[in-house]
């Protein structure tokens, strides 16, 4: 989850502000909202990156974890993207995100995805506080984010320094302005390098699910996936090639038939 004040904005201009997403609170929900463009294609296709509403998922689903837990900092332990169909290249894209479990430790929420009105995506995500009781969300905690005054004028991956160094491996690095609240890999850029490595080994394809179990924060990487592909089944895990290899995230998703 990337929680930013509003003096840090102006430090620094985190990569996840770039795509463009907008949150306010409504009631007991969090609504989202985006304009899809190329720079969040996946390379090769006209289709929005799964990965991109995994990072979407993380942000609404992180921000009523915020609600509920703060002071203390979330920390993101799942989080799951479903497609009904193949993403959509254009329009708006609108979410809706509901709390399903507040316990005192534990949270859970969903979101719900459509784009001009017709629903094609669903995800969630857990969390649990983090165990560095020092660590504090801002008391300015950004809820209401309108759309950044700067959008991505490349594709995501080359603004966040993820690249494919070959077949099945994608290599991410760990830089300023893509860090969590608590100064670790952003898990959003984390499900990006997933679904890089994972694309490797099929070009041109689409993931029509992504689910990314977070065992350990990445915290001085470069972080690097790992994928194979067995029929349309990608498995990749993650690590923090800084801090010993050490396994932070195990990612699955799955291809849309060709």
């Amino acid at each position: 989850m990337t929680v930013e004040t509003g003096s840090e904005s102006r430090r620094r201009r985190h990569i996840l502000l770039e795509l463009g997403f907008a949150t306010t609170l409504a009631g007991d929900e969090l609504h989202g909202s985006a304009i899809i463009t190329p720079q969040l294609h996946v390379p090769g296709t006209e289709r929005l990156r799964t990965s991109v509403l995994a990072a979407w998922t993380d942000t609404v689903t992180g921000l009523l974890a915020a609600l509920t837990l703060g002071p203390r900092v979330p920390v993101t332990l799942e989080l799951d993207v479903h497609l009904y169909r193949p993403a959509p290249g254009s329009g708006e894209i609108r979410a809706v995100g509901r709390k399903i479990k507040a316990g005192r430790s534990v949270f859970v929420a969903e979101v719900e995805w459509s784009v001009d009105g017709e629903p094609f995506a669903f995800g969630g995500g857990s969390f649990m506080v983090s165990p560095n009781e020092e660590l504090r969300l801002p008391p300015e905690l950004s809820i209401d984010m309108p759309v950044s005054d700067r959008l991505l004028s490349v594709p995501l991956a080359e603004r966040a320094g993820c690249a494919r160094s070959g077949p099945g491996t994608a290599v991410l690095p760990r830089t300023d302005d893509g860090l969590n609240a608590s100064r670790t890999v952003n898990g959003g850029l984390i499900a990006l390098a997933a679904e890089e490595a994972i694309l490797s080994l099929a070009p041109g394809a689409t993931l029509s699910t992504l689910g990314l179990r977070y065992l350990q924060p990445a915290r001085i990487g470069p972080v690097v996936a790992d994928a194979t592909l067995r029929a349309d089944v990608g498995r990749a895990t993650l690590r923090d090639s800084g801090n010993a290899d050490r396994i932070t995230t195990l990612a699955t998703g799955r291809l849309f038939p060709a």
